[in-house]
């Protein structure tokens, strides 16, 4: 009787392994808590609308001052957090025992990041942003100037509030809606580091603006000029950590996101700046609310047969197969492109073939394996703008035939056996008429 309420006991137990399993299958790429940092709480209301919609989303917000003397990013070596808002542009140091090196970690360690700047930026802030590949203005006055692109609104700003709306070409970063209305735009510019090509940029200054202290007159030609300005810019590190940097705090505030917008110079004014979709949507990009890819069930085996061998021989017709699903927000769906492909790789590619999809996730192709042994790998690297990138790779070796696994008669050898047999015909009808001509 005992035995058989154990043997019940690790039935259930193994029922409730699957079916937690089958469960994470359906979770999403990235945890839900974030941590604001904010330098004045007076922010939380003022900012009030873009964190509604965070929070309308589902991810958990937990608001802290900056300077906050108990402040910490990870506890007993795991992280509390899994994502970082920073709000903060003034604060000259964190509290706690987060510093410049404690945020670059916890990006190094996977984690998202939000980061607003403005005029204030201290040089914390502004040293987090030159390690993520993003150069604001040294002058610590300058702000983006267009006299030619602003913005006529009830928000005042001059010339230095600027209607953006040249926006990176991206359903992936920037939602399939198009953004109809400019983004309004108060700050200081930036310019992305050309050696780093994780850095995009999503919203550009147009080729009249330029970078200076809007209160002084021009001295000298300004270092940040035309569509080389970078008003809002993102970074996609090589562990998929996603980074977006604005040099804006205004961008994300309630009256930026509710008022009305007329560019100068143009007839058509809206009722509703873009700013609203275009935080919401850059911000579900950031989160990996889209564009997140994953690569499960990788499978490869001889042509007819399903089982994976350890090692494959030179001249063997293979397949290879992975499913790769992207998150929809709410769900994995199935991953549609006809670019993925497969390397069979050993120094360099010896195979470079594009995989075929049945459109429901399932990626598969089939190939010949090189004359050549050694240890190989299958290898795919998949890196397309605005998707989480897929790096897969295992190794196999390839060994030659064996002694008994050759072709008794090699077609490429016939002219040997010809000549061999040849010379031993020459040879007896040579001896015949040497032994018997009289």
């Amino acid at each position: 009787m005992a035995a058989l309420r154990l043997l019940l006991l690790l039935a259930a137990a193994a029922l409730l392994v699957v079916a937690s399993r089958g469960d994470a299958s359906g979770e999403g790429p990235r945890g839900r808590k974030l941590l604001v940092l904010v330098d004045d709480l007076a922010v939380r209301s003022s900012h009030s609308a873009f964190f509604g919609s965070l929070q309308a989303r589902g991810l958990d917000l937990e608001f802290r001052l900056a300077d906050d003397p108990k402040l910490s990013l990870h506890r007993y070596g795991q992280y509390l957090y899994d994502g970082l808002v920073l709000f903060a542009p003034s604060t000259p140091r964190f509290g706690g025992s987060v510093d410049q090196n404690a945020v670059l970690e916890f990006i190094d360690a996977g984690h998202d990041m939000i980061l607003a700047a403005d005029s204030s930026a201290s040089d914390l802030i502004r040293g987090i942003a030159t390690e993520c590949g993003i150069e604001f203005d040294e002058d610590p006055e300058a702000m983006v100037i267009d006299h030619i692109n602003y913005a006529s609104t009830e928000v005042e700003g001059g010339h230095t509030l600027i209607a953006g709306d040249d926006l990176i070409q991206s359903d992936v970063i920037l939602g399939s809606k198009k953004i109809e209305a400019p983004v309004l735009f108060r700050g200081i510019g930036h310019a992305a580091n050309p050696s780093n090509s994780l850095v995009l940029k999503v919203l550009s200054a147009s080729p009249s603006a330029y970078s200076a202290n809007p209160k002084t007159k021009l001295a000298s030609p300004p270092s940040l000029t035309g569509s080389g300005i970078s008003l809002v810019s993102v970074m996609q590190a090589r562990n998929n950590a996603r980074v977006l940097i604005s040099g804006s705090l205004d961008l994300f505030s309630n009256r930026f996101l509710k008022s009305g917008v007329k560019k100068a110079g143009s007839k058509r004014s809206h009722e509703k700046a873009g700013n609203e979709q275009f935080v919401t949507e850059t911000s579900k990009w950031v989160f990996h609310e889209r564009g997140h890819l994953k690569a499960v069930n990788v499978a490869h085996h001889k042509v007819g047969e399903t089982n994976e061998p350890s090692m494959y021989r030179i001249n063997d017709d293979l397949e290879y197969s992975v499913e790769i699903y992207e998150w929809s927000g709410t769900s994995w769906k199935p991953y549609v492109a006809d670019d993925v492909q497969i390397q069979f790789y050993m120094m360099s590619p010896y195979v470079l073939k594009n995989m075929s999809t049945d459109k429901k996730g399932l990626y598969s192709t089939s190939f010949k394996v090189p004359d050549v042994y050694g240890v190989f790998q299958f290898k795919v690297e998949y890196q397309r703008l605005g998707y989480s990138g897929v790096s897969l790779a295992k190794q196999i070796p390839v060994r030659p035939y064996r002694h008994n696994e050759y072709e008794r008669f090699i077609t490429s050898a016939y002219p040997y056996y010809a000549a061999s047999f040849s010379t031993m015909g020459a040879f007896f009808i040579f001896s015949f008429a040497y032994l018997y001509h009289k």
